[in-house]
């Protein structure tokens, strides 16, 4: 008779104490909480990657408690934690969002309008923004605007619309119609993913049309975003590598993303 014990090599580690979902595990969580139940087939097409790759990160979320595995695939808890917990988020590479924020806000222009976008390192970037007075804010992100709701000197506008609870973004199109009425100097996002071939991915679909919107509305987009993130899979395409005058992130990215942004006219900043 075969075994079925896993061998040492396959056994799952148990996660650590300080141990937090990977943006690709993130993407998987949201992939789930989307659709209930999902099978590891269908998990390894959205994600493009292999399917061992996403039995392994299946077996880490779920010695976590945030999934459940069935026979070819898993669903969430019944009382599942939140997905992608904004702390948890923000936990991860935070010395390096820290860096990427300093070097961003030490770019933008005195007096400058700006679109914030969402994310833990745009929140990062907010938290830099307190530092520099008279510049005029727009931004569908709850958490940078709370943020930047103690900056003395700045005009801040918020969004309205629905209140996406995952992440306290707003959505919908009073959210895309109230930043249509703005043309700002600079729209700065962040990326879940950056494919090989440049295109820029998100998570969740709900979040594309304000993300496209910021980018039609700026005359500059920046992008702000680590470097974990370049051949990153994640589900919905946001946008093109060619549409961004800078890219700001704390190393160097790995090929081919140099050359195609130098053909593509695109600043590279690497933070200090």
């Amino acid at each position: 008779m075969t075994s079925t014990l896993p061998t040492k090599e396959a056994a799952a580690a148990p996660p650590r104490d300080d141990w937090s979902p990977n943006p690709r595990q993130i993407a998987l969580l949201e992939e789930v909480r989307a659709r209930g139940a999902v099978s590891v087939e269908r998990l390894a097409l959205r994600l493009n990657v292999t399917m061992q790759t996403v039995r392994r990160d299946v077996q880490r979320l779920a010695d976590a408690g945030l999934l459940v595995r069935f026979h070819g695939g898993v669903s969430l808890p019944r009382t599942a934690p939140s997905v992608g917990a904004w702390k948890e988020r923000q936990a991860l590479r935070a010395d390096a969002k820290a860096r990427i924020a300093r070097s961003v806000v030490t770019a933008i222009p005195d007096g400058a309008s700006i679109m914030l976008g969402n994310g833990t390192t745009v929140e990062a970037i907010a938290r830099e923004l307190l530092r520099r007075p008279g510049l005029r804010i727009i931004t569908h992100n709850l958490h940078a605007a709370q943020v930047l709701s103690e900056h003395p000197d700045c005009k801040l506008h918020i969004a309205g619309g629905i209140l996406r609870g995952r992440d306290c973004a707003l959505e919908g199109d009073s959210t895309v119609a109230f930043l249509q009425q703005f043309k700002v100097d600079i729209t700065i996002q962040s990326a879940m993913g950056i494919d090989p071939d440049g295109t820029m991915r998100d998570i969740d679909l709900r979040e594309l049309p304000v993300a496209q919107v910021m980018m039609t509305q700026a005359r500059e987009c920046w992008l702000a975003t680590d470097v974990s993130k370049f051949n990153q899979a994640a589900l919905a395409e946001s946008g093109r590598l060619h549409h961004i005058k800078r890219v700001f992130t704390e190393a160097l990215p790995p090929p081919p993303f140099p050359a195609m942004l130098q053909e593509a006219g695109v600043a590279l900043t690497i933070a200090p």
